[in-house]
């Protein structure tokens, strides 16, 4: 079994929606949002089918500060981070996933 592994996400895409930050009890600054990501796929027949995926982003401290401060939705940026996936239950014991790209950093690109 290989020893070392990669958890690496490398994105270019719009701002979907304004960062929402918000502090943990202790302090420590979060902020939530998303990007689109464009690709047109072509299919057998010659068509084209456009496909946007869009991607939750949660930048944490010094990172969450700048985000909520300068970046705008519809802002092209670019967003280099790991996934994280977090489980939970809920009332009627539905499990529920939620799939996030935790930033290590955020370039704004215009």
């Amino acid at each position: 079994m290989q020893k070392r592994s990669i958890n690496k996400v490398i994105l270019i895409g719009r701002v979907g929606q304004p960062p929402e930050g918000k502090y943990t009890p202790s302090g420590i600054a979060i902020a939530n949002y998303s990007i689109a990501t464009n690709e047109t796929i072509t299919k057998s027949d010659g068509s084209k089918i456009a496909h946007t995926e869009w991607h939750n982003i949660v930048s944490i401290g010094k990172q969450a500060n700048f985000v909520t401060e300068f970046i705008k939705k519809g802002q092209l940026v670019s967003i280099e981070g790991r996934l994280r996936t977090n489980k939970w239950n809920d009332k009627n014991k539905i499990t529920h996933y939620k799939t996030e790209i935790l930033s290590d950093s955020i370039i704004p690109l215009e």
